[in-house]
């Protein structure tokens, strides 16, 4: 089963976030988020923080057993970009690109298997079948 979360105008530009999603995809997520907190880049504390909601979404939504959950994709797309400008020479104007991003994470885990009931002994055996005991003569 697969386990989808995203986080939305995240202030940090794609190509950054990127090269960080990119060492994350395929590995189990215990180890991805070793690797996330050790990572010394803004990047790395949010995909941590999508990452950790997806483990949640996976384990208190679905049922999902922890332990065997992968990372199937980790997709950075592009968000809308804030413009600004800056006075430059001979009262031209420079633009500024403020760039923000879209992060997506999607896990892909099996459910923990359920325990199978052992059978009563009493449905096992065949019931016998009760004789009415003979009637004894009445006075």
């Amino acid at each position: 089963m697969e386990v989808k979360s995203t986080s939305k105008f995240v202030r940090l530009s794609p190509k950054k976030a990127r090269d960080v999603a990119r060492e994350i995809q395929g590995l189990p997520a215990s180890s991805a988020l070793d690797i996330l907190t050790f990572t010394p880049k803004k990047a790395a504390q949010l995909i941590g923080k999508t990452l950790k909601t997806a483990i949640a979404d996976a384990d208190n939504n679905f049922g999902l057993d922890t332990g065997t959950l992968v990372i199937k994709e980790a997709v950075i797309g592009s968000a809308p970009t804030l413009r600004r400008y800056k006075p430059r020479a001979k009262g031209s104007a420079g633009p500024i690109l403020r760039r923000s991003s879209h992060i997506s994470i999607t896990l892909e885990g099996s459910a923990p298997e359920k325990k199978k009931k052992k059978a009563a002994t009493k449905a096992t055996t065949p019931k016998k079948e009760e004789t009415p005991a003979p009637a004894e003569e009445q006075a």
